[in-house]
């Protein structure tokens, strides 16, 4: 994709909408939550919800948001063991502090998502389309991106030990700020910005791909 002379844009995050007052509810399959409190455990189905201007707080196994749709939701300090947001939509979303064992946002339609200082063992963005996304010092053992679409999008302060962006496509990504021990397929971070020693680590995968044999 085209990159104009400012690129990367940085991302343009607003913080969630939230109300004065919050009412606490129960989790429930497709239900309809706005201005609400949930504080959830165990094992929760949330699938094809409807989250509006909530605050979420969980020690939970199992959080599923399939095809739910969330909007100025806030989460902090939450501990998830999977927390399932497949072919979900998210705007304005924030997740603050914590731990995540699995985020899937596979197949999601992002716009607005900032991710702080959280820890996440799998975070899979496969096939998502990701418009304005902050990862803040954030420690990610597994970024999975194939054939996501991604638009202004910062990583600051992150780590992850393997990243695959096999098909991506990318406009204003900005990876200067993740230190990544490995990426699964250089050749798929065209549209990105890295910085030079970053490319110096890239520069053997790169080669190898376009046939050139590197001998001292």
């Amino acid at each position: 994709m085209a990159r104009t002379p400012e690129s990367p844009a940085p991302p343009r995050i607003t913080a969630p909408d939230l109300p004065p007052v919050l009412e606490p509810a129960l989790p429930a399959r497709s239900a309809d939550l706005i201005a609400a409190r949930l504080d959830l455990n165990g094992t929760v189905d949330l699938a094809y919800s409807t989250l509006e201007q909530c605050i979420l707080s969980a020690d939970a196994d199992a959080i599923d948001l399939t095809g739910a749709t969330v909007v100025d939701v806030d989460m902090s300090g939450v501990r998830i063991a999977s927390l399932r947001m497949r072919d979900a939509g998210v705007r304005r979303v924030r997740i603050s502090g914590g731990r995540i064992g699995t985020l899937d946002l596979s197949e999601a339609l992002i716009s607005e998502l900032d991710l702080r200082d959280v820890r996440i063992d799998y975070l899979n963005l496969g096939a998502a389309k990701v418009t304005d996304l902050e990862i803040s010092g954030c420690s990610i053992r597994t970024i999975d991106m194939p054939q996501a679409e991604l638009s202004r999008v910062r990583f600051t302060a992150t780590s992850s030990d393997e990243v695959d962006p096999r098909g991506m496509r990318a406009k204003d990504v900005d990876l200067r700020g993740l230190d990544a021990v490995a990426y699964l397929d250089a050749h798929s971070l065209r549209g990105a910005t890295l910085t030079s020693f970053q490319v110096q680590q890239l520069a053997p995968a790169l080669a190898a791909g376009i046939g050139i044999q590197i001998k001292d």
